[in-house]
């Protein structure tokens, strides 16, 4: 067979991916680091979990990338619609071990945050979890860990597992709450204003000022009074002493 005689090549269809996140220059990036690959297309952008959910029923795509708070429908409310069409992996700044284990019962098929890894670990976690390989990064593993061993104790303890957050119906997701970030007490929530509640829940995820600042498109000067403001009425003193007040957990 001569040159000329050889059949011409056929590429494998590209790995068809969702990004779905509520800060359009997240979306903006990912969508701009996948799409540069020759195997990997993203199809749709979505900015909350009723979106990522239009979105995968109208494209049927190979891999839904989902962040975890987002307004309206978040992620954790949306994930059990989500894997009925196509693997998700949670990319996120959430990384409590609660949510963690709650994606995981869910359905979602790995769990990545923001600042652990590197582009090429990104893609290569996209084009294994559609082949059914789990990725973490360390915080999200340790938080596993950590929420299994502290599972294990109460099995041993004979104690009544807790209960499972409540799982979104694909009927009804445009009437669906947030169910990630709301677990702060009713006194500590009517303290703040609705900004200073948002920027408390990203404090809450694990969020330094800048990351929240780039969220919320404010200076990083704003969210630093705004988080004066919030230590003020929390009587807290650090960030780790407001967390606690804001879940209830102080």
């Amino acid at each position: 067979m001569t040159m000329t005689d050889r059949p011409p090549r056929v590429l494998a269809k590209p790995l068809r991916v969702v990004v779905a996140d509520d800060n359009p220059v997240v979306r903006a990036g990912l969508t701009a680091l996948l799409s540069g690959r020759e195997d990997i297309t993203v199809v749709a952008e979505a900015a909350d979990g009723h979106e990522a959910c239009e979105a995968a029923d109208r494209h049927r795509p190979d891999v839904v990338l989902l962040d975890v708070r987002m307004p309206g429908v978040d992620g954790i409310s949306a994930l059990p619609y989500l894997v009925r069409i196509a693997p998700v992996m949670m990319l996120t700044y959430t990384r409590e071990s609660e949510i963690v284990r709650e994606a995981l019962l869910r359905g979602a098929g790995g769990y990545l945050v923001h600042g652990e890894f590197t582009v090429d670990q990104l893609v290569a976690a996209v084009r294994d979890i559609r082949d059914g390989r789990a990725h973490f990064t360390a915080t999200a593993a340790d938080a596993l860990l950590a929420e299994l061993r502290g599972v294990d104790a109460i099995a041993h303890d004979g104690a009544a597992p807790r209960p499972l957050l409540r799982t979104a119906s694909p009927q009804n997701l445009s009437q669906v709450q947030p169910s990630v970030g709301q677990s702060s007490s009713a006194s500590s929530s009517s303290q703040l204003s609705t900004r200073e509640a948002e920027i408390m829940d990203l404090i809450a995820s694990g969020m330094n000022n800048q990351q929240i600042a780039a969220t919320c498109f404010i200076s990083e000067k704003t969210v630093k009074n705004h988080i004066n403001r919030i230590f003020a009425k929390l009587h807290s003193t650090s960030r780790s002493e407001a967390v606690a007040k804001w879940l209830g957990v102080a």
